[in-house]
């Protein structure tokens, strides 16, 4: 690994994320994988902040389960956390990220009014750093390496300065769709005053001005409860979802298969489908078992309000799964891989410790990183195919 004694602080800090190729001196050695001799420095205020911002929801929580909130706040709560929850999904993830199909000027209207209530930062920055995450994924180029462990994959990164690699590679992210975008490019320009409007005052007002309910417990539930619930949600695709679970697509990667993290997601917990497959609408080979979201797609698609869905073909993942595939894969597997997978306590899909028993790959990357679609393949009609027909 190359040392960061000789990286400056200020040097960094003067990077400004654009399309501008990395300084020499930023370049990274040609192997990239997980330095264990690095030592994340953490942001305090972060720390204090996200604390601070827990014990409130569970404030809030113990409000719901006493029965503190009328049922109508209790349905407000569940409509801004799916709606939000989708903006992100459907939006910043599966939309802006990875492009993986395109909408109207009317629907991105809503998916970044609902990605805005979601409080995860604007469009812009949310997909630089995913697309970052796919293209260094779990090695210290990835915001939140999983090889750091739990807490760090699900919020300690958020908590701690950024890696070097992360900060160095970012520059190196082509977000030019993005900035020719002016509905992304105005959300980045005025997201806290969005942020403000969308994810708190509008969920708190509601059920204050309709519900009857008191401004401390609007605040408590309708945003603080929900605000960290989803972005526990959002957390676990970055930490369950690379750790517990199966690699039946490809072996070599490590983000794994979890029934758990897609039924709280929305369908998000596809990961080792995902990571294989990046340009693929459902995130997922099958849309039917916890993938609200490819659904709501094809319902978009179906109105008019999207196209050009695309979706690896069915030989494309055949031969993916045969070829690197862990051997769990429902269809293409074998039973005694199958039966190797373990679980503490009753073995059920949902059970979020449903995990193979091999150790998990090593993430070791070319400086260039991994593909974020596979250039070649993703205008070839019989490597990618329009949902029509697909599983």
């Amino acid at each position: 690994m190359t040392s960061f004694d000789s990286f400056r602080k200020s040097d960094f800090e003067k990077m400004k994320y654009n399309n501008d190729s990395v300084p020499e001196k930023f370049i990274l050695s040609k192997r990239i994988g997980t330095d264990p001799n690095y030592k994340h420095e953490i942001v305090w205020k972060n720390a204090i902040g996200f604390l601070v911002l827990h014990l409130l929801a569970i404030w809030g929580f113990l409000i719901i389960l006493t029965g503190g909130i009328t049922f109508k706040t209790f349905l407000w709560i569940l409509l801004t956390a799916f709606f939000s929850s989708e903006g992100v999904t459907i939006g910043a993830h599966r939309l802006f990220a990875h492009n993986t199909f395109t909408a109207t000027p009317v629907l991105k209207f809503f998916l970044i009014v609902g990605q805005t209530m979601a409080g995860q930062n604007s469009v812009f920055i949310w997909s630089r750093d995913h697309r970052l995450h796919h293209r260094y994924a779990d090695t210290d180029g990835d915001p939140h390496n999983s090889k750091r462990g739990f807490f760090f994959c699900h919020m300690g990164w958020l908590m701690m300065k950024k890696h070097p690699y992360v900060l160095g590679l970012g520059k190196r992210i082509d977000m030019s769709d993005l900035q020719a975008d002016w509905m992304v490019m105005l959300q980045k320009k005025y997201y806290y005053y969005l942020y403000f409007v969308f994810a708190v005052f509008i969920p708190v007002f509601v059920p204050c001005y309709y519900f009857g309910e008191t401004l401390r417990t609007s605040l408590l539930t309708c945003y603080l409860f929900r605000y960290v619930a989803q972005l526990n949600g959002t957390w676990l695709v970055n930490s369950a979802a690379h750790l517990y679970g199966t690699r039946p697509y490809d072996k070599k990667l490590q983000p794994v298969e979890s029934w758990f993290v897609s039924f709280i997601s929305l369908g998000e917990g596809w990961h080792n489908y995902h990571h294989a497959f990046p340009w693929d609408y459902k995130a997922a080979e099958l849309s039917m078992h916890f993938n609200q979201s490819a659904s709501f797609i094809r319902f978009f698609e179906k109105v008019g309000l999207a196209s050009d869905l695309k979706s690896a073909s069915p030989e494309m993942v055949k031969r993916r799964a045969m070829k690197t595939g862990d051997g769990t894969h429902y269809e293409l597997g074998n039973d005694k891989d199958r039966n190797a997978v373990t679980a503490v306590g009753f073995l059920h899909p949902l059970n979020p410790s449903y995990n193979v028993v091999y150790s998990a790959p090593d993430a070791v990357l070319e400086d260039k990183g991994l593909p974020l679609y596979h250039e070649n393949d993703v205008f070839d009609p019989n490597v990618v195919k329009r949902k029509t027909g697909a599983a």
